[in-house]
């Protein structure tokens, strides 16, 4: 087994400081891209949403496969594969959907779709998330509040991934994600983090908060060279006060590594034990459980217990536009390197960027140009 996040693991060694854990971190990166675009591919009117979960988390396994298959120096398997499941939030849905087997849920013409999944190469995570509208010619553009907040929120993901460079604070990362909603009328949505990201771990303890409140502040943290960030922004032409309706309905968790509890029940014992076999890190669906007799009951002791972290399903109102942007970029040298993509999907939207800066800002390329060496 790995040492997961281990403080005898030499810093460098496992950050961007280091290629050969940049190359991880991009290959990464191009299974959890072609995951994506096979549940893109996949989003149809009539397509169960379960079936494309199961897609794109069956994509990730297999292109992971293609990688690294030699054991390490130390003569282990590299471990790869999911590290987040496939979620398909529909409309009013912000986030985390990713339903039971069973569950017949399918899609129709006109919805707005957010497809969020990620995978990881020896605990090396890249995550993606992106929004698309079901037309029936994907090439006519989305129109109305909906193309409002996917321009805003694909315009907030740009500024935001200039902004984010070494000796930048967080907050400032924040604000310019704030101005760009509020120039273009729509709202952040409360509650989405974007974190950095290190071996083993998807969501560090440095934080961009997009949208502070009463209940959730970030401290204050400068953005470092070599760092890793999922950035991650939603908005909404609503409140962006999500809230979740129905607990039932979660089904992504995350093993608890600093909490402990001896547990009771035998089912609840079989399946915290086959999370931390197959999971000990990384988020996981009730899915992958399924096969497990008990597992419901066992998961609700494990909570009860704080073993595991739940990702509920969260909504808006009915009526409202979600859009979801989410990338995995790397803070290097000469520039960010944006290593998780997707076309996006073309929008008709009245609404411009006013804000001269933040229009200065985005021009700008992501990476500064090598300076050539003069001819001997």
């Amino acid at each position: 087994m790995s040492d997961y996040g281990s403080d005898a693991e030499d810093e460098t060694e496992t950050t961007c400081a280091n290629p050969a854990v940049v190359d991880k971190y991009k290959v990464a990166a191009e299974i959890a891209n072609k995951a994506l675009a096979v549940a893109l591919a996949a989003c149809k009117p009539g397509a169960k949403i379960v079936d494309i979960c199961n897609l794109g988390d069956k994509t990730v396994e297999e292109e992971a496969a293609k990688f690294y298959n030699k054991k390490d120096k130390d003569g282990n398997k590299i471990e790869k594969g999911i590290a987040f499941p496939t979620c398909i939030s529909v409309n009013h849905q912000v986030c985390h959907n990713s339903p039971p087997s069973d569950d017949a849920t399918s899609l129709e013409e006109g919805q707005a779709v957010k497809i969020d999944l990620g995978a990881h190469v020896d605990g090396y995570v890249a995550t993606v998330a992106h929004t698309v509208v079901l037309m029936g010619d994907m090439n006519a553009p989305v129109v109305g509040a909906q193309a409002d907040v996917m321009k805003a929120v694909v315009t907030a993901g740009e500024a935001a991934i200039r902004k984010l460079r070494p000796g930048v604070n967080n907050s400032e990362v924040a604000k310019a994600i704030g101005r760009v909603a509020e120039d273009f009328g729509v709202r952040v949505v409360e509650g989405v983090l974007s974190h950095n990201m290190k071996r083993y771990v998807i969501d560090g303890n440095k934080v961009i908060l997009n949208k502070p409140s009463a209940e959730l502040k970030a401290d204050e943290a400068e953005i470092k060279l070599n760092e890793v960030y999922a950035l991650d922004i939603v908005m909404s032409s609503g409140e962006g006060t999500p809230k979740m309706l129905d607990e039932k309905e979660t089904a992504v968790y995350k093993r608890a590594v600093e909490n402990n509890y001896k547990l009771k029940m035998q089912a609840s014992r079989a399946v915290f034990s086959e999370i931390q076999k197959r999971f000990p890190t990384m988020p996981f669906s009730m899915r992958a459980m399924e096969g497990i007799k008990g597992a419901k009951l066992g998961l609700v002791e494990c909570c009860t217990h704080e073993l595991l972290h739940k990702y509920p399903v969260l909504y808006e109102k009915p009526g409202d536009a979600v859009a979801h942007f989410k990338a995995t970029v790397l803070v290097m040298q000469n520039g960010n390197d944006r290593i998780t993509t997707w076309t996006c999907q073309p929008v008709e939207s009245a609404l411009e960027l006013t804000d001269e800066e933040l229009k200065e800002l985005i021009t700008q390329p992501l990476k500064s140009k090598k300076k050539k060496k003069p001819k001997a």
